[in-house]
């Protein structure tokens, strides 16, 4: 296997420097203005490609930006980096693995050689397992200890063990099976287990485990409950294997603790948690939606590859995208991104994007291990579509902190209700003018006079009335919340990111700051119950631990 090679520091390249003086040229850029003067500003600044329209004409780009930022991606080696990524490069340097998540989706007959073997037949062995799986339970065939038919699934798992494949299931409840309900548990707060099993009957629940070590600290405890609710509501420990199943690469592991050898789904070393509701983690999706369904999410997914391996530069969804991020982050001192999907479907798509984008791009040394001197990810926050206009979109508007946006909505409902959609449209496309276009004072001072407000009054409140506009966002539309489309929705913004981390010069695809949480929590933990008598490292941690000690009554 091939080992990535570690571009230069972009700070250093021609194309950095020119828009460092660009950026100064845009001081007194405007969106309204440039929308004035050019009649074409939409469709020279949009793109139509695997299902989703990109209108990113409200940004504070002109052709000259726009060139630059694509002779930084080509300067620092992007169409490399990209094909290092596909052909199987250790692009993960720090753990010396592949990123091979885009073969999850490749259709049967492609080749791809990892360590001189191809992967994509035992990618299909395993879609054809989870479709065997799929077929058994939705036709009754997979039965629990009591012979009843399986009705509840739930899924135990946690980061991209659980976002992806929730997000995925919710956004395309339209597409539920009737006959099995999926859920997820993913929290160590007993809570949030006794409130779901309270609704579960063991005889016709079956739990998946996924958890590529099977020792994940939260899913393991969550399993270990889920195994004692089930023997303690009556269930036999011999037919624990009719109510267990798992997704991890610890087949011993899941063995011993009682799960049969055929009811074990492999996961590879090549595929990130954040990248892999592609693969048998997508598991509980497929019991949703039906493996039909499933091979579209894929099959969308795919398209949206083929896009981004084979479009232009400047005609890429992904690389605009990824650039307008970097233009904004690095260049205008941007330290967030907003995602407002508008649609009840989507309502958990930001938090997969925050760990996405986060977990992937939250570094701040290069491949090679030297310190960048640059901002990397952006913090990913926002929420579902007309419920965070009456919220946080304030500070869009009026604060002062520059916020890009994307607006995702579908042009057509599964739930028409009257002229509620039309409304939900129009909201997301009044939002994104009203943050380009903003008021001016002089037309809040004539708007007030209009009301016939006296002259003081006037002067009086229209400085609060004013909105700066200029502030950019994207908008992605789609004909409506379909796998093929949400398949496409998902993998553009996997490449958005990855994107970003090649031209920054870092590894998406390690997260070692969430890995030593892990390792203090642990020590923690023992200090919390008594095995290690030991004081904690710092007097606020032994503090707060002596208060739990003092009062938990566990």
């Amino acid at each position: 296997m091939a080992y990535y090679q570690q571009p230069q520091d972009v700070t250093t390249l021609p194309a950095w420097q020119a828009l460092q003086q660009h950026r100064a040229e845009m001081a007194g850029f405007s969106m309204r203005e440039a929308f004035a003067a050019d009649a074409r500003r939409f469709q020279r600044f949009s793109l139509d490609s695997c299902g989703l329209l990109l209108d990113y004409s409200k940004n504070l780009i002109d052709e000259r930006g726009l060139e630059l930022l694509i002779q930084l991606a080509d300067q620092a080696g992007l169409h490399q980096s990209i094909a290092a990524l596909y052909n199987g490069e250790r692009v993960n340097a720090s753990e010396d693995r592949a990123a091979l998540h885009t073969a999850l989706r490749s259709p049967i007959g492609r080749r791809l050689l990892l360590d001189g073997h191809d992967i994509i037949p035992e990618v299909h062995r395993v879609l054809n397992q989870v479709t065997e799986l799929v077929s058994r339970i939705h036709s009754g065939l997979w039965r629990g200890y009591s012979e009843k038919p399986i009705k509840e699934v739930v899924n135990i798992g946690i980061g991209g063990s659980f976002l992806g494949p929730q997000l995925v299931s919710e956004a395309l409840r339209p597409f539920t099976q009737r006959g099995v309900r999926c859920h997820y548990l993913a929290n160590i707060d007993g809570s949030e287990f006794r409130e779901l099993t309270a609704r579960l009957d063991p005889e016709t629940t079956l739990f998946i485990v996924s958890s590529k070590s099977f020792g994940t600290l939260e899913t393991l405890k969550n399993t270990l409950a889920a195994r004692d609710w089930y023997l303690a509501m009556g269930g036999p420990e011999e037919q624990l294997h009719r109510h267990f199943i798992a997704v991890t690469s610890n087949r011993k592991a899941a063995i011993e603790f009682g799960i049969g050898e055929e009811n074990i789904f492999p996961m590879w070393d090549w595929v990130g948690g954040r990248y892999s509701l592609w693969s048998a983690i997508g598991l509980p999706i497929a019991l949703a939606i039906g493996v039909s369904n499933f091979k579209e999410l894929l099959a969308g997914a795919y398209a949206m590859d083929q896009h981004f391996t084979q479009a232009p530069l400047a005609e890429n969804m992904p690389v605009l995208m990824a650039l307008l991020g970097i233009w904004y982050t690095n260049f205008w001192g941007a330290q967030s991104h907003a995602i407002l999907p508008y649609d009840h479907y989507l309502r958990n798509f930001t938090k997969h994007l925050q760990q996405l984008d986060m977990e992937s791009n939250g570094k701040s040394v290069r491949q090679d291990g030297s310190e960048l001197n640059i901002a990397t990810g952006p913090i990913i926050w926002g929420g579902v579509g007309c419920n965070g206009q009456h919220a946080y979109h304030q500070l869009l508007h009026q604060g002062r902190l520059l916020v890009p946006a994307d607006f995702i909505v579908p042009v057509n409902s599964y739930n028409p209700l009257s002229d509620h959609h039309q409304w939900l449209f129009a909201n997301c496309l009044s939002q994104a003018q009203a943050l380009m276009q903003g008021k001016t004072r002089e037309e809040a001072e004539a708007e007030l006079r209009a009301k016939g407000m006296n002259e003081a009054d006037v002067q009086r409140l229209a400085p609060h009335k004013v909105i700066p506009g200029n502030r950019p966002s994207n908008i992605l539309v789609m004909n409506r919340i379909a796998p093929f489309e949400l398949g496409a929705l998902v993998a553009l913004y996997e490449h958005k990111v990855f994107v970003q981390s090649a031209i920054w010069g870092i590894n998406a695809f390690d997260q070692w700051g969430v890995e030593l949480g892990k390792e203090m929590g642990k020590e923690v933990y023992q200090r919390l119950t008594g095995q290690v008598d030991s004081s904690a490292s710092d007097a606020s941690t032994q503090g707060l631990i002596d208060h739990f000690r003092e009062r938990h009554r566990g």
